[in-house]
């Protein structure tokens, strides 16, 4: 009953957390798709300079899949048996992990716009800053499962 108890609550969990980014991306799309005449009746909104999406958020793009296979790969080691790949595999998620944060901070202090620049700015840095957190608080995590896979908490 426990574990059925915590599956669930997982399951909620993750399904509270896509409907919040959802939200995020209905705000965008709506406010792209349909622009009003506040903002210029454009988008981006008049006086936005918009990132291109063909330099750093691309190259995050890239690194946060290739965490997501390096997560993966550390995975399938702990239930191989694999100690020394699975801790090789969290190790280089947690530094990609820690690139990303800081590209993410780099294009924050860089950013030819602010939050308070329409629904642009808004939408671009609630969307990019939550996910930013997710990151922060999922590196804390796997650094932590990476010291418990040092010390043998885990089996296969």
């Amino acid at each position: 009953a426990v574990q059925q108890g915590l599956r669930m609550g997982m399951i909620l969990f993750i399904v509270s957390e896509i409907m919040f980014f959802f939200a995020f991306f209905w705000a965008f799309f709506t406010s792209s798709l349909s622009p009003v005449f506040k903002i210029g009746g454009v988008w981006p909104p008049a006086g936005i300079k918009a990132i291109s999406p063909w330099g750093l958020p691309l190259l995050n793009t890239i690194i946060l899949l290739s965490s997501g296979a390096s997560v993966t790969w550390a995975h399938h080691a702990i239930v191989g048996g694999f100690k020394k790949d699975a801790l090789l595999g969290l190790v280089i998620t947690i530094i990609f992990a820690v690139i990303f944060t800081g590209l993410q901070g780099f294009e924050y202090v860089n950013a030819p716009f602010a939050m308070s620049d329409s629904v642009y700015g808004s939408v671009f840095f609630m969307a990019t800053g939550f996910h930013g957190f997710h990151v922060i608080i999922g590196t804390i995590f796997l650094f932590v499962c990476a010291f418990r896979l040092y010390l043998n908490h885990f089996s296969r």
